[in-house]
């Protein structure tokens, strides 16, 4: 059977967006923000799309959902970075809001992709 390619799993494409959301939010702060903030989010969000990426290149099923586990938390840390830029940066409220909406969307599809993932495991 052959896999599809990376670029077409949804859970890669919304999750490199999410990277590069939070990327460009976090350039534009003040050096204390992104110190403080920014790296710590920039690192989170982008281990998320890394992690899914190794975890779809792993041929058995036990390592992808390893995997997959990692990048959920690593979405969830994202999710707490945004709510303390939220805090912080209340003037970057509208974007921030915005990207956690972009993360609950990713984390449903995220746990669907792990769910397919355990049904494997099973069969």
């Amino acid at each position: 059977m052959e896999r599809k390619d990376i670029d077409n799993l949804e859970i890669y494409q919304l999750s490199m967006k999410v990277g590069q959301l939070t990327y460009e939010l976090a350039h534009k702060w003040s050096t204390l923000q992104r110190n403080t903030i920014g790296y710590q989010l920039i690192r989170s969000s982008d281990s998320i799309s890394a992690n899914i990426s190794e975890g779809y290149g792993r041929f058995h099923f036990k390592d992808q959902r390893r995997f997959f586990h990692i990048a959920r938390g690593s979405l969830y840390e994202t999710n707490t970075w945004l709510k303390k830029a939220l805090e912080r940066i209340p003037k970057e409220s509208h974007q921030i809001n915005e990207l956690i909406d972009l993360l609950h969307i990713l984390l449903k599809r995220l746990n669907a992709y792990i769910n397919y993932i355990e049904k494997k495991l099973n069969t």
